[in-house]
């Protein structure tokens, strides 16, 4: 009997070991750096490669607009097949958000010892050509220069030009980290920089990734922008508490004033128009563009109103002189009676 048990807890092991914890880290954690260390013997073994399809659609939900980066770490340390498995984690997340140009718009800046802005926020608007473009994604070489990725992030891919909206539209700037190593340079600066140009950041560490530097790169409060998962394969579960953070109400489902379209902002909401009309001054109804017609008469009907009018008022002064003298003949008539 107890051969029997031995026998089931070893062919049990490689089960255990592949459902390994997903940590959401705390400031101070005692039990953080003892799952660092367990993750320092992740499982040495090649399991059957998985891709990303980028026609594979799961349920969403309504989210929050944004202008939301991936800054994802391609060094050495991060095999192929856990690359692939990066950019699944990344595709669900796509999968969870309301793609579109006045909705959420997606970015990914591609790192190693060199920075590679993949794609730009205004490159893609649909959930099918954002999924096939992170799937074209290779990675890059050795080196972890993540304090360059977050500046060029920060400073290229946030930008207007890039396609990231303008302040006044109070569209959320957010920016996801996921490493799994030390950076080889400054984060703590970059980052602070980042976070005062108003970009909220997410530091995802896998595997050996350094906790201090995560909690230096992440938005305050840490407890709700740090993550650590034990392995690339269990990334994926990260999936459902991001689409529990960028999820949003939906202020337009709730009931709004646009007589046409309206359309989510954050927290609020504001009015469009369809084609062929445009937006009132009071921002919620709209009237039919006004079309200016110039009407250009012919020449020809120019002139012979023209002559018209002139042949008419002959006529009518014609009328007038012939009236004149008739009255004049009238009133010598009645005198001469008069006289006699």
């Amino acid at each position: 009997m107890k051969a029997f048990h031995w026998i089931l807890l070893y062919c049990a092991a490689p089960l255990l070991s592949d459902v390994q914890g997903t940590y959401h880290l705390m400031a101070g954690d005692p039990e953080l750096m003892a799952a660092q260390s367990y993750a320092q013997t992740r499982n040495n073994g090649h399991p059957p490669l998985r891709t990303l399809n980028p026609a594979k659609t799961d349920s969403q939900c309504r989210s929050r607009s944004l202008d939301l980066v991936f800054i994802i770490d391609s060094s050495r340390s991060v095999r192929r097949g856990e690359f692939e498995k990066v950019k699944i984690f990344l595709a669900n997340i796509v999968d969870t958000l309301e793609v579109g140009s006045d909705s959420t718009r997606v970015a990914v800046v591609n790192y190693a010892s060199t920075v590679k802005t993949e794609f730009l926020l205004k490159d893609y608007f649909s959930k099918l050509d954002l999924k096939k473009a992170i799937s074209r994604i290779e990675p890059l070489a050795t080196g972890t220069m993540t304090g360059l990725a977050i500046k060029t992030a920060a400073n290229e891919a946030f930008t207007e030009q890039s396609g990231a909206r303008p302040r006044s539209r109070n569209i959320s700037k957010v920016a996801i980290i996921v490493t799994d190593g030390r950076p080889q340079d400054q984060v703590e600066e970059v980052s602070a920089a980042a976070r005062g140009k108003g970009i909220e950041i997410y530091a995802v560490g896998v595997d050996r990734a350094d906790m201090r530097s995560l909690q230096l790169m992440a938005s305050t409060p840490l407890e709700d922008h740090v993550f650590y998962v034990e392995t690339y394969g269990v990334i994926e579960k990260l999936t459902s508490k991001f689409r529990e953070t960028l999820c949003g109400v939906d202020p337009c489902s709730m009931g709004h004033d646009c007589e046409h379209i309206c359309v989510n902002s954050n927290a609020s909401y504001y009015c469009k128009c369809r084609k062929g009309y445009i937006l009132n001054p009071d921002k919620k109804t709209c009237s039919l563009k006004q079309v200016k017609v110039e009407v250009v008469e012919d020449p020809c009907k120019c002139e012979a109103r023209l002559a018209f009018q002139k042949q008419t008022q002959a006529a009518i002064q014609q009328l007038a002189a012939k009236l004149a003298d008739v009255t004049g003949r009238i009133e010598r008539l009645e005198n001469t009676v008069g006289r006699a």
